[in-house]
Protein backbone atom coordinates (compact mmCIF):
# COMPACT_ATOMS: atom_id res chain seq x y z
CA UNK A 1 0.00 0.00 0.00
CA UNK A 2 2.54 2.70 1.20
CA UNK A 3 4.75 2.05 -2.36
CA UNK A 4 1.26 3.93 -3.90
CA UNK A 5 2.11 6.97 -2.10
CA UNK A 6 4.22 9.71 -3.92
CA UNK A 7 6.27 12.48 -2.49
CA UNK A 8 4.01 15.42 -1.51
CA UNK A 9 5.64 19.34 -2.36
CA UNK A 10 7.42 20.36 0.20
CA UNK A 11 6.17 23.25 2.55
CA UNK A 12 7.71 26.40 1.64
CA UNK A 13 7.76 28.71 4.84
CA UNK A 14 9.83 25.14 6.27
CA UNK A 15 12.21 25.08 3.54
CA UNK A 16 12.44 28.57 4.33
CA UNK A 17 13.59 28.54 8.08
CA UNK A 18 16.14 25.70 7.22
CA UNK A 19 17.28 27.38 4.55
CA UNK A 20 17.74 30.37 7.19
CA UNK A 21 19.21 28.68 10.21
CA UNK A 22 22.16 27.55 7.49
CA UNK A 23 22.90 30.81 6.60
CA UNK A 24 25.92 31.73 8.51
CA UNK A 25 25.77 35.46 8.10
CA UNK A 26 25.59 38.06 11.26
CA UNK A 27 22.83 40.13 9.56
CA UNK A 28 20.76 37.17 8.22
CA UNK A 29 17.17 38.58 9.10
CA UNK A 30 14.23 35.78 9.22
CA UNK A 31 10.66 37.44 7.83
CA UNK A 32 9.36 34.38 6.92
CA UNK A 33 8.37 32.40 9.61
CA UNK A 34 4.55 33.42 10.71
CA UNK A 35 4.82 33.78 14.70
CA UNK A 36 5.12 36.93 16.85
CA UNK A 37 9.35 37.51 17.85
CA UNK A 38 9.91 40.07 20.18
CA UNK A 39 13.18 42.25 19.25
CA UNK A 40 15.52 39.46 20.59
CA UNK A 41 14.01 37.46 18.35
CA UNK A 42 12.01 35.54 21.37
CA UNK A 43 8.73 34.18 21.29
CA UNK A 44 7.95 34.85 25.04
CA UNK A 45 5.61 33.18 27.33
CA UNK A 46 3.20 35.97 27.87
CA UNK A 47 3.17 36.33 31.61
CA UNK A 48 -0.69 35.80 32.55
CA UNK A 49 -0.24 32.50 30.85
CA UNK A 50 2.52 31.75 32.98
CA UNK A 51 0.37 32.50 36.16
CA UNK A 52 -2.58 30.92 34.88
CA UNK A 53 -0.48 27.89 34.41
CA UNK A 54 1.13 27.66 37.59
CA UNK A 55 -2.71 28.12 38.96
CA UNK A 56 -3.61 24.90 37.33
CA UNK A 57 -0.42 23.11 38.20
CA UNK A 58 -1.73 23.64 41.76
CA UNK A 59 -5.94 22.94 41.82
CA UNK A 60 -6.15 20.88 38.54
CA UNK A 61 -6.96 17.37 40.45
CA UNK A 62 -7.60 15.50 37.22
CA UNK A 63 -6.49 14.93 33.52
CA UNK A 64 -9.60 13.32 32.83
CA UNK A 65 -11.41 14.04 29.32
CA UNK A 66 -13.26 16.89 28.45
CA UNK A 67 -16.78 16.55 26.30
CA UNK A 68 -16.31 16.54 23.07
CA UNK A 69 -17.25 20.18 22.24
CA UNK A 70 -14.14 20.66 24.95
CA UNK A 71 -14.68 23.03 28.57
CA UNK A 72 -18.23 24.93 28.09
CA UNK A 73 -16.38 27.73 30.03
CA UNK A 74 -13.89 28.23 27.34
CA UNK A 75 -16.10 28.27 24.65
CA UNK A 76 -17.82 30.96 26.57
CA UNK A 77 -14.89 32.77 27.31
CA UNK A 78 -13.55 33.12 23.69
CA UNK A 79 -16.93 33.37 22.43
CA UNK A 80 -17.41 36.24 24.05
CA UNK A 81 -14.02 38.18 23.81
CA UNK A 82 -14.56 37.39 19.64
CA UNK A 83 -17.93 37.92 19.18
CA UNK A 84 -18.86 40.41 22.51
CA UNK A 85 -21.31 40.50 25.03
CA UNK A 86 -24.05 40.81 22.81
CA UNK A 87 -23.16 37.42 21.28
CA UNK A 88 -26.02 35.13 19.79
CA UNK A 89 -27.16 32.70 22.29
CA UNK A 90 -29.85 31.22 21.16
CA UNK A 91 -28.51 30.37 18.36
CA UNK A 92 -24.38 29.50 19.22
CA UNK A 93 -23.18 26.89 18.54
CA UNK A 94 -19.39 26.20 19.62
CA UNK A 95 -16.72 22.95 19.70
CA UNK A 96 -12.90 23.43 20.99
CA UNK A 97 -10.55 22.13 18.09
CA UNK A 98 -6.93 22.33 18.15
CA UNK A 99 -5.92 25.39 16.94
CA UNK A 100 -7.26 28.30 14.38
CA UNK A 101 -6.05 25.41 11.58
CA UNK A 102 -8.40 22.69 13.46
CA UNK A 103 -11.18 24.99 13.82
CA UNK A 104 -10.86 25.94 9.68
CA UNK A 105 -10.64 22.22 9.26
CA UNK A 106 -13.69 20.98 10.82
CA UNK A 107 -15.19 24.06 9.67
CA UNK A 108 -14.84 23.12 6.25
CA UNK A 109 -15.69 19.51 6.98
CA UNK A 110 -19.69 21.14 8.44
CA UNK A 111 -19.47 23.06 5.03
CA UNK A 112 -19.30 19.17 3.42
CA UNK A 113 -21.54 17.62 5.61
CA UNK A 114 -24.23 20.75 5.37
CA UNK A 115 -24.05 21.51 1.26
CA UNK A 116 -21.26 19.50 -0.28
CA UNK A 117 -21.79 21.12 -3.50
CA UNK A 118 -21.00 24.80 -1.69
CA UNK A 119 -18.30 26.80 -3.28
CA UNK A 120 -15.66 27.87 -1.13
CA UNK A 121 -14.69 31.60 -2.33
CA UNK A 122 -11.22 32.67 -0.95
CA UNK A 123 -9.69 36.23 -1.17
CA UNK A 124 -6.69 36.08 -3.51
CA UNK A 125 -4.07 35.99 -2.33
CA UNK A 126 -4.81 33.98 1.52
CA UNK A 127 -3.54 32.20 3.52
CA UNK A 128 -2.09 28.94 2.01
CA UNK A 129 -3.97 26.81 4.24
CA UNK A 130 -7.21 27.84 3.08
CA UNK A 131 -7.09 26.04 -0.34
CA UNK A 132 -5.22 22.86 0.17
CA UNK A 133 -7.54 21.97 3.25
CA UNK A 134 -10.63 23.03 1.06
CA UNK A 135 -9.58 21.20 -2.23
CA UNK A 136 -8.10 17.87 -0.07
CA UNK A 137 -11.55 17.65 1.24
CA UNK A 138 -13.00 17.61 -2.22
CA UNK A 139 -14.35 21.19 -2.17
CA UNK A 140 -14.91 23.45 -5.18
CA UNK A 141 -12.83 26.72 -4.63
CA UNK A 142 -13.03 30.35 -6.36
CA UNK A 143 -11.09 33.27 -5.85
CA UNK A 144 -12.21 36.94 -5.41
CA UNK A 145 -10.34 40.00 -6.26
CA UNK A 146 -8.89 41.29 -3.15
CA UNK A 147 -5.30 42.97 -2.91
CA UNK A 148 -4.94 46.09 -5.01
CA UNK A 149 -0.80 45.41 -6.13
CA UNK A 150 -1.12 49.30 -7.13
CA UNK A 151 -1.87 50.91 -3.97
CA UNK A 152 -0.95 48.28 -0.94
CA UNK A 153 -5.12 48.23 -0.19
CA UNK A 154 -7.90 46.60 -0.48
CA UNK A 155 -9.37 46.29 -4.15
CA UNK A 156 -12.68 46.85 -2.61
CA UNK A 157 -14.94 47.18 -6.13
CA UNK A 158 -13.04 44.40 -7.47
CA UNK A 159 -13.85 41.99 -4.36
CA UNK A 160 -17.68 42.80 -4.69
CA UNK A 161 -17.75 42.18 -8.11
CA UNK A 162 -16.81 38.80 -7.84
CA UNK A 163 -18.81 38.09 -4.90
CA UNK A 164 -21.01 39.36 -6.98
CA UNK A 165 -21.41 36.40 -9.51
CA UNK A 166 -21.13 33.80 -6.60
CA UNK A 167 -24.48 31.51 -6.15
CA UNK A 168 -26.54 31.36 -3.62
CA UNK A 169 -25.15 28.92 -0.86
CA UNK A 170 -21.69 29.17 -1.77
CA UNK A 171 -18.95 30.15 1.51
CA UNK A 172 -17.23 32.79 1.09
CA UNK A 173 -13.69 32.98 3.84
CA UNK A 174 -13.33 36.65 5.37
CA UNK A 175 -10.20 37.01 7.35
CA UNK A 176 -11.21 39.23 11.10
CA UNK A 177 -8.50 40.96 10.83
CA UNK A 178 -5.18 41.74 9.86
CA UNK A 179 -5.41 39.92 6.88
CA UNK A 180 -2.48 36.99 6.30
CA UNK A 181 -0.43 37.83 3.81
CA UNK A 182 -1.37 40.71 2.63
CA UNK A 183 -2.02 43.19 5.99
CA UNK A 184 -4.58 45.04 4.43
CA UNK A 185 -8.01 45.19 5.84
CA UNK A 186 -11.88 46.22 5.15
CA UNK A 187 -13.24 49.48 6.60
CA UNK A 188 -16.18 48.77 8.77
CA UNK A 189 -18.35 50.31 6.30
CA UNK A 190 -17.07 47.88 3.84
CA UNK A 191 -17.56 45.09 6.08
CA UNK A 192 -21.74 46.23 6.23
CA UNK A 193 -21.62 46.76 2.84
CA UNK A 194 -20.06 43.03 2.28
CA UNK A 195 -22.97 41.59 4.45
CA UNK A 196 -25.65 43.35 2.49
CA UNK A 197 -24.22 41.57 -0.56
CA UNK A 198 -24.02 37.99 1.21
CA UNK A 199 -27.52 38.57 2.59
CA UNK A 200 -28.68 39.55 -1.06
CA UNK A 201 -27.08 36.66 -3.04
CA UNK A 202 -27.44 33.73 0.21
CA UNK A 203 -23.59 33.45 0.59
CA UNK A 204 -22.81 32.68 4.01
CA UNK A 205 -19.86 34.32 5.82
CA UNK A 206 -17.02 31.77 7.42
CA UNK A 207 -14.78 34.28 9.25
CA UNK A 208 -11.02 33.44 9.67
CA UNK A 209 -10.09 35.46 13.01
CA UNK A 210 -6.81 34.34 14.13
CA UNK A 211 -5.17 37.53 15.22
CA UNK A 212 -7.51 39.76 17.16
CA UNK A 213 -5.69 42.60 19.35
CA UNK A 214 -2.50 42.36 16.46
CA UNK A 215 -4.50 45.31 14.62
CA UNK A 216 -6.04 48.38 16.51
CA UNK A 217 -6.88 46.86 19.61
CA UNK A 218 -9.41 43.64 21.02
CA UNK A 219 -12.43 45.30 20.05
CA UNK A 220 -11.32 47.35 17.19
CA UNK A 221 -10.12 44.44 15.52
CA UNK A 222 -13.48 41.92 16.06
CA UNK A 223 -15.96 45.32 15.20
CA UNK A 224 -16.45 44.59 11.17
CA UNK A 225 -16.89 41.04 12.22
CA UNK A 226 -19.57 41.88 14.89
CA UNK A 227 -21.02 44.32 12.52
CA UNK A 228 -21.78 41.51 9.36
CA UNK A 229 -22.38 38.75 12.16
CA UNK A 230 -25.46 41.10 13.39
CA UNK A 231 -26.56 41.09 9.47
CA UNK A 232 -26.54 38.09 8.32
CA UNK A 233 -28.64 34.54 9.03
CA UNK A 234 -26.11 32.19 9.90
CA UNK A 235 -22.37 31.94 10.18
CA UNK A 236 -18.92 30.19 10.93
CA UNK A 237 -15.76 31.47 12.41
CA UNK A 238 -13.49 29.51 13.38
CA UNK A 239 -11.01 31.71 16.50
CA UNK A 240 -7.29 31.30 17.11
CA UNK A 241 -5.43 31.49 20.51
CA UNK A 242 -1.82 30.84 19.25
CA UNK A 243 -0.92 34.76 18.74
CA UNK A 244 -2.69 36.97 21.19
CA UNK A 245 -1.99 33.97 23.40
CA UNK A 246 1.27 33.04 22.73
CA UNK A 247 0.12 29.36 23.00
CA UNK A 248 1.33 27.97 19.71
CA UNK A 249 2.26 24.54 20.95
CA UNK A 250 -0.61 24.46 23.17
CA UNK A 251 -2.93 24.34 20.08
CA UNK A 252 -5.86 26.01 21.39
CA UNK A 253 -8.89 27.24 18.81
CA UNK A 254 -12.36 27.23 18.60
CA UNK A 255 -15.25 26.78 15.72
CA UNK A 256 -18.05 29.05 16.56
CA UNK A 257 -21.60 28.77 14.35
CA UNK A 258 -24.31 30.56 13.86
CA UNK A 259 -27.29 28.89 13.23
CA UNK A 260 -30.26 30.25 11.65
CA UNK A 261 -32.54 30.19 13.95
CA UNK A 262 -33.20 28.66 17.71
CA UNK A 263 -34.61 25.63 16.66
CA UNK A 264 -31.75 24.79 14.51
CA UNK A 265 -29.18 24.99 17.36
CA UNK A 266 -28.94 21.51 18.54
CA UNK A 267 -28.97 19.62 15.43
CA UNK A 268 -25.74 21.77 14.39
CA UNK A 269 -24.17 21.42 17.90
CA UNK A 270 -24.82 18.08 17.81
CA UNK A 271 -23.01 18.00 13.83
CA UNK A 272 -19.72 19.28 15.36
CA UNK A 273 -19.34 17.66 18.09
CA UNK A 274 -19.69 14.59 15.65
CA UNK A 275 -17.17 16.10 13.90
CA UNK A 276 -14.89 15.98 16.53
CA UNK A 277 -15.45 12.49 17.73
CA UNK A 278 -14.72 11.58 14.23
CA UNK A 279 -11.79 13.37 13.53
CA UNK A 280 -9.92 13.55 16.91
CA UNK A 281 -12.50 12.36 19.70
CA UNK A 282 -11.90 15.18 22.61
CA UNK A 283 -9.98 18.08 22.00
CA UNK A 284 -6.98 19.12 23.91
CA UNK A 285 -7.68 21.13 27.18
CA UNK A 286 -4.28 22.45 28.56
CA UNK A 287 -4.23 25.64 26.61
CA UNK A 288 -7.89 26.04 26.59
CA UNK A 289 -7.73 26.03 30.26
CA UNK A 290 -5.28 28.85 30.34
CA UNK A 291 -7.03 30.74 28.23
CA UNK A 292 -10.50 30.29 30.38
CA UNK A 293 -8.58 31.10 33.53
CA UNK A 294 -6.64 34.48 31.76
CA UNK A 295 -10.58 35.59 30.48
CA UNK A 296 -12.47 34.99 33.63
CA UNK A 297 -9.72 36.28 36.43
CA UNK A 298 -9.84 40.04 36.34
CA UNK A 299 -6.77 40.85 37.17
CA UNK A 300 -4.88 38.16 34.80
CA UNK A 301 -7.05 39.86 32.05
CA UNK A 302 -5.76 42.88 32.61
CA UNK A 303 -2.42 41.77 32.14
CA UNK A 304 -2.57 39.71 29.57
CA UNK A 305 -4.34 43.16 28.14
CA UNK A 306 -1.46 45.14 28.78
CA UNK A 307 0.90 43.04 27.35
CA UNK A 308 -0.64 42.26 24.61
CA UNK A 309 -1.23 45.89 23.54
CA UNK A 310 1.96 46.50 23.90
CA UNK A 311 2.97 43.58 21.38
CA UNK A 312 0.53 45.96 18.94
CA UNK A 313 1.76 49.20 19.28
CA UNK A 314 5.44 47.61 19.46
CA UNK A 315 4.40 46.18 15.64
CA UNK A 316 3.16 49.46 14.46
CA UNK A 317 5.90 50.99 15.68
CA UNK A 318 8.44 48.77 13.75
CA UNK A 319 5.78 49.67 10.69
CA UNK A 320 6.31 53.12 11.04
CA UNK A 321 9.92 52.94 11.35
CA UNK A 322 10.05 50.96 8.28
CA UNK A 323 8.18 52.83 5.89
CA UNK A 324 9.76 56.50 6.89
CA UNK A 325 13.13 54.75 6.32
CA UNK A 326 12.24 53.71 2.96
CA UNK A 327 10.63 57.01 2.33
CA UNK A 328 14.12 58.43 3.31
CA UNK A 329 15.99 56.53 1.04
CA UNK A 330 13.29 56.79 -2.18
CA UNK A 331 12.20 60.02 -1.71
CA UNK A 332 8.50 59.32 -2.28
CA UNK A 333 5.65 57.80 -0.08
CA UNK A 334 4.98 54.31 -2.39
CA UNK A 335 5.89 52.23 0.66
CA UNK A 336 3.50 54.13 2.58
CA UNK A 337 1.22 51.29 2.70
CA UNK A 338 3.04 49.48 4.99
CA UNK A 339 2.49 51.24 8.16
CA UNK A 340 -1.52 51.66 7.23
CA UNK A 341 -1.50 47.61 7.29
CA UNK A 342 -2.27 46.11 10.55
CA UNK A 343 -0.82 42.66 12.24
CA UNK A 344 2.12 40.54 11.31
CA UNK A 345 2.36 40.65 7.97
CA UNK A 346 2.43 42.79 4.47
CA UNK A 347 2.97 41.83 0.96
CA UNK A 348 6.35 44.02 -0.62
CA UNK A 349 5.03 43.74 -3.76
CA UNK A 350 8.51 42.44 -4.86
CA UNK A 351 9.06 39.64 -7.78
CA UNK A 352 10.46 36.27 -6.99
CA UNK A 353 13.59 37.48 -8.74
CA UNK A 354 13.63 40.35 -6.47
CA UNK A 355 12.81 37.96 -3.41
CA UNK A 356 15.36 36.20 -4.26
CA UNK A 357 18.02 38.70 -4.72
CA UNK A 358 17.38 39.82 -1.18
CA UNK A 359 17.96 36.90 0.23
CA UNK A 360 21.20 35.81 -1.81
CA UNK A 361 23.07 39.19 -1.59
CA UNK A 362 21.51 40.75 2.02
CA UNK A 363 20.44 37.67 4.12
CA UNK A 364 16.74 38.76 4.31
CA UNK A 365 14.60 35.63 4.14
CA UNK A 366 10.65 35.98 3.30
CA UNK A 367 8.12 33.96 1.45
CA UNK A 368 8.54 34.23 -2.46
CA UNK A 369 5.50 36.06 -2.77
CA UNK A 370 7.57 38.80 -1.06
CA UNK A 371 5.24 38.78 2.19
CA UNK A 372 7.68 39.41 5.49
CA UNK A 373 6.82 39.19 9.11
CA UNK A 374 6.91 42.55 10.72
CA UNK A 375 7.74 41.36 14.06
CA UNK A 376 11.11 39.73 12.72
CA UNK A 377 11.99 43.16 12.90
CA UNK A 378 14.23 45.20 15.13
CA UNK A 379 15.30 48.96 15.74
CA UNK A 380 18.71 47.46 14.40
CA UNK A 381 17.39 45.64 10.99
CA UNK A 382 15.06 48.08 9.73
CA UNK A 383 17.56 49.86 8.36
CA UNK A 384 18.81 46.66 6.56
CA UNK A 385 15.68 45.63 5.26
CA UNK A 386 15.10 49.25 3.55
CA UNK A 387 18.63 48.90 1.94
CA UNK A 388 17.96 45.48 0.72
CA UNK A 389 14.63 46.41 -0.35
CA UNK A 390 15.99 49.68 -2.21
CA UNK A 391 19.24 47.78 -3.81
CA UNK A 392 16.82 44.96 -4.97
CA UNK A 393 14.61 48.06 -6.96
CA UNK A 394 11.54 46.84 -5.29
Amino acid sequence: MLNALTAQAPDKILALMAAYREDPRDTKIDLGVGVYKDATGLTPVMRAVKSAERQLVETQDTKVYTGLAGDPAFSDALSTLVLGADKPVDRLASVATPGGTGAIRQGLELVRMASPDAKLWLSMPTWPNHPAIAKYLGITVAEYRYFDTDTGGVDFDAMMDDLGRADAGDVVMLHGCCHNPTGANLTLDQWKTVADLLIVRGLIPFVDIAYQGFGDGLDADAAGMRALLAKVPEALIAASCSKNFGVYRERTGLLMAIAPSADKLKVTQGAMSTLNRLNFSFPPDHGARVVTTILTDDALRADWAAELEDVRSGMLGLREALATALRDRVGSDRFGFLAAHRGMFSLLGATPDQVEMMRRDHGIYMVGDSRINIAGLNDRTVPLLADAIVAAGV
